[in-house]
């Protein structure tokens, strides 16, 4: 039936786009920044010395 193969063409479509929309996003979101609370503390104290 050749009346069906542009549906499995669009099914093939729609599965590699949503794969990759799905691959996108879990890099996006598995990907953090490692900072260290120290460090955050001695910016912040670095920042709050006041020398008049």
């Amino acid at each position: 039936m050749p009346q069906m193969m542009p549906l499995n063409w669009f099914m093939l479509f729609s599965l590699f786009s949503m794969l990759l929309i799905l691959f996108n996003v879990m890099n996006f979101f598995t990907s953090y920044n490692k900072t260290s609370s120290l460090s955050t503390t001695k910016k912040l104290m670095k920042t709050l010395v006041w020398k008049w």
